[in-house]
């Protein structure tokens, strides 16, 4: 079975932790790329052959922050088509219509707890190369309280 490449771009060693752990038990053709700022992402998209089918960026990070990588990765004719979707632990409605006027597929409001994470990622992973966004609206639409998507 084809591996699913995933990069993860968040400061937070036990939220890295926690979210690979996830990602593990939901999918174990699941390789995820993680990088502690924005900075560390170019770099593991400059080393990796194979481009990631999705980009986790976490708001708040040092070096390069997750607003000004996702402006650069979308002014980045080599990685502009690949959905990044926000993460974060705010909910301010500012931060969600940044990340959609910057080119984000959505905005994830981080969960507290694992079967939460869990949850919110199966259905992500499992709809990669398929209509993710469409998938994402349903979920949000069915109750999520830690998706928000973008337009």
């Amino acid at each position: 079975m084809k591996k699913k490449i995933i990069l993860l771009a968040d400061d937070d060693i036990d939220d890295t932790e926690m979210f690979c752990e996830a990602l593990e038990e939901i999918d174990e053709d699941i390789v995820c790329h993680c990088a502690a700022n924005g900075k560390e992402v170019f770099e593991i998209l400059n080393g990796i052959t194979e481009k990631p089918e999705l980009i986790f960026l976490d708001l708040n990070m040092p070096i390069m922050n997750g607003w000004d990588c996702l402006t650069l990765l979308k002014k980045n004719a080599d990685y502009q088509d690949i959905p990044v979707i926000m993460i974060s632990t705010s909910s301010h409605k500012k931060d969600m219509e940044s990340a959609s006027g910057l080119g984000s597929m959505c905005y994830f409001v981080k969960p507290n707890n694992f079967k939460d994470l869990k949850e919110v990622l199966r259905v992500i992973t499992s709809n990669l190369g398929g209509d993710l966004k469409e998938a994402l609206i349903n979920f949000q639409k069915s109750g999520s309280k830690h998706i928000f998507t973008c337009s």
